[in-house]
């Protein structure tokens, strides 16, 4: 079963019959499917009090109640709370009178008596449907550029690039939605603060659980998230609950998901799917109420690399991260928050940024992305020992022989400069290409240089001889 102490969903489903011993078991039943946020009532005179004081997300109506019946409160709470889905319960008799209310409004209906299975999925299916409306809304909201309503859950993503900005709308705008979110973006580019950031809109009362699953089989896989059994093998003498149940009502963050094995990708869409899953070593049915956001630096679009089903599953909601190469108009503001960490880290809190370092920086295309900037930036101030910081450290480092440099093109071969149908002259080519270098280094001839792979005289010389210099 279930455990019953987080609230889910967001807003409460109502039961209404008169019958009280039908509402203790359809309770109950909600309760062991993981629906927790459950309100009963046999008293029909007290519904429409009841949802002018609060929102619900679903309300089950028995039709046949004395007072008030089911297709009056219907007509009302269509007016009251519109954003409610309502539910019909009706006996064999007046499986006419439930298909009139949904052409009212009604959005299904059951029959008594009701099977446990078909309540859970009736009530599970107006859940998504009403997150899906929100999820909607929020969407519109987010198409018409409207403003960021929890900022501070984005603070440690420092940037001031459009994209990423847009990038913080979306996630806030789908982040109470209980779909799945997969976020993609090359190693470094901060999928994991992404994945916080949407937890943290969300405002949801459970914890976030991250795991990166890079290089679990499929046995590991499935006792980290899902646990085992006492004597589930040799080795396992106590029953240990997986990172799944800790995330319950709150965010499992799958990192590197990529890497899952076709076994364990069978697993995880079973989970996504039904919300199910079995302990190893057990038969017993868990439910889940974590939401699951993934992340990886792979192609998983790629169906001979990872199962298609799952892949449009977990795509539900998608965030593509740029890499820092296409955010150049954030390394200042980066460069100067991780050197002020390194040198309060180091005690060396008097340690200046040397000039031009931002510039010379922006030469280079960071393969390993904002991570690899902080690396960068710690090895300078920590391996500094007297006088003024030196830009010569980042100068080898970044034009070094062995350096990964990411190569746009995707190919080992250098990209081809296509010229225009009159040649250029050999001294228009160099002018143009001191000017591009100069440009890049964002004036700094001593950068511009080091690009070229000339001295800065030899460049200095060249300026001074070019036309119009």
């Amino acid at each position: 079963m279930a455990k019953t102490s987080e609230v889910y969903p967001e807003h409460r489903v109502l039961l209404v019959d008169d019958e009280v011993p039908f509402l203790r078991t359809a309770r109950l039943t909600l309760l062991a499917a993981g629906i927790t946020n459950i309100e009963v009532e046999a008293d029909s005179r007290r519904v429409l009090d009841k949802i002018s004081q609060v929102p619900y997300s679903t309300i089950a109506l028995d039709i046949s109640m004395p007072h008030t019946g089911g297709v009056e409160l219907l007509e009302r709470i269509r007016q009251l709370s519109p954003d409610s889905i309502v539910v019909m319960i009706t006996g064999f008799n007046d499986v006419e009178t439930a298909v009139g209310c949904m052409q009212k409004g009604a959005f299904d209906y059951l029959v008594k008596p009701v099977n446990k299975y078909r309540l859970i999925t009736a009530i599970q299916k107006a859940l998504s449907h009403c997150a899906m409306q929100r999820e909607n809304q929020n969407l519109k909201e987010y198409l018409l550029g409207r403003q960021l309503s929890h900022p501070h859950a984005f603070e440690k993503i420092i940037t001031r690039n459009q994209t990423m900005l847009k990038i913080f709308e979306y996630a806030e705008a789908i982040a109470r939605s209980r779909s799945p979110v997969l976020i993609t973006g090359e190693t470094g580019t901060g999928k994991e603060l992404i994945a916080q950031a949407v937890h943290a809109v969300s405002a949801v009362q459970g914890p976030f659980v991250p795991v990166n699953i890079a290089g679990l089989d499929e046995g590991m896989f499935s006792d980290t998230l899902f646990g085992h059994a006492r004597g589930a093998y040799t080795g396992a003498d106590a029953q240990r609950e997986g990172l799944l149940a800790k995330a319950s009502g709150g965010t499992l963050f799958l990192d590197e998901i990529g890497d899952l094995s076709t076994a364990a990708q069978q697993k995880l869409l079973r989970l996504i799917q039904e919300g199910e899953y079995y302990p190893l070593g057990s038969d017993t049915t868990m439910h889940s109420t974590a939401r699951i956001i993934v992340a990886t630096n792979r192609n998983i679009a790629d169906p001979s690399r990872f199962r298609s089903d799952l892949y449009f599953r977990l795509k539900m909601h998608k965030i593509d991260l740029p890499p820092l190469r296409k955010r150049k108009e954030d390394l200042e503001l980066l460069a100067g928050h991780y050197f002020t960490e390194a040198t309060q880290e180091a005690g060396k809190a008097s340690l200046r940024m040397p000039r031009g370092l931002v510039s010379l920086l922006a030469t280079y295309s960071f393969p390993g992305n904002i991570r690899e900037l902080e690396g960068i930036l710690r090895d300078l101030v920590h391996s500094h020992t007297h006088g003024p910081l030196s830009l010569q450290p980042v100068e080898r480092l970044i034009h070094e022989p062995d350096s990964l440099q990411f190569d746009e093109t995707s190919s080992h071969t250098a990209q081809m400069i296509i010229f225009p149908e009159h040649l250029p002259t050999l001294k228009e080519i160099e002018n143009q290409t001191f000017s591009a270098a100069l440009q890049r280094a964002g004036g700094n001839k001593t950068i511009a240089a080091n690009i070229l792979g000339i001295t800065r005289q030899t460049l200095s010389n060249k300026l001074k001889s070019a036309p119009g210099r």
